[in-house]
C-alpha cells in the first residue's frame, strides 16, 4: 500500500485512496470516496459515501464530509468544522433526494468550527474564519467572517490579507506576487 490507514480507522469497500495519504485514529470512510494524494484525515473524520477529495488536501479533527462534498486540491479543513447536506432536515422525513452539493475550490481554507451550509460553493483560496457560518457562495480570495458570514477583506494565495489600491491592485507582503481586483472579482496577475 502506498498509503496509511491508522489501525483503529475504517475504510470501508470500494473507495480509492491516492499515495502517500495518511488516515488517522478512529476515522471512518464510506464506501465510493474518492480520497486525492497526499491527503491527511485527521482524528475522528467522518468521510460520508460519494465524497470527493482532491490532491493535497488537509482534514483536521473531528471533522464530517457528507455526501455532496467535493474538495478540490489543497484545501485546508480546520478542526471541527462542519458541513450540512440538507437544508431543513427533520428526523422523521427521508430527505436523501433533498442532498445538495457543496464545492470547496482549490487552496480554500475553511477555519476552526465554521459552518458551511449546503449548496454553497467556497472560491478558489477563499478564506472562511473560525467560526463562520457561510450561508451564500464566497468569491475567489475572499475573507469571510462572522454569523452570517460576510465578506471583510481579500486574501492571498499565500494566506496573508491583501488591501486593494485605488486602482484595485493589492500586493502580497509574504511573497510579492500581486492582485487585480476589478468589477468586484479579484484576480492573481
Amino acid at each position: 500500500m502506498s498509503f496509511y490507514i491508522h489501525p483503529t480507522a475504517v475504510v470501508d469497500p470500494d473507495c480509492q485512496i491516492g499515495e502517500e495519504t495518511r488516515i488517522w485514529h478512529f476515522t471512518h470512510v464510506m464506501s465510493h470516496c474518492v480520497i486525492g494524494a497526499h491527503c491527511v484525515l485527521g482524528q475522528n473524520v467522518f468521510v460520508a459515501e460519494g465524497v470527493r477529495l482532491g490532491d493535497n488536501v488537509k482534514v483536521q479533527n473531528n471533522v464530517s464530509l457528507y455526501t455532496g462534498v467535493e474538495c478540490e486540491d489543497d484545501v485546508f479543513l480546520g478542526p471541527s468544522m462542519v458541513f450540512t447536506n440538507v437544508v431543513n432536515p427533520r428526523s422523521f422525513i427521508n430527505r436523501k433526494s433533498e442532498y445538495q452539493k457543496t464545492l470547496v475550490r482549490k487552496g480554500a481554507t475553511i477555519g476552526a468550527n465554521a459552518t458551511i451550509v449546503c449548496g454553497c460553493e467556497i472560491g478558489r483560496y477563499a478564506f472562511v474564519g473560525a467560526g463562520a457560518v457561510i450561508t451564500k457562495d464566497v468569491p475567489d480570495y475572499a475573507l469571510m467572517t462572522g454569523n452570517p458570514a460576510r465578506q471583510t477583506g481579500w486574501m492571498s494565495e499565500a494566506g496573508a490579507r491583501v488591501t486593494p489600491d485605488e486602482q484595485g491592485l493589492a500586493v502580497c507582503p509574504l511573497t510579492g506576487d500581486t492582485y487585480q481586483l476589478q468589477d468586484g472579482v479579484m484576480k492573481k496577475r
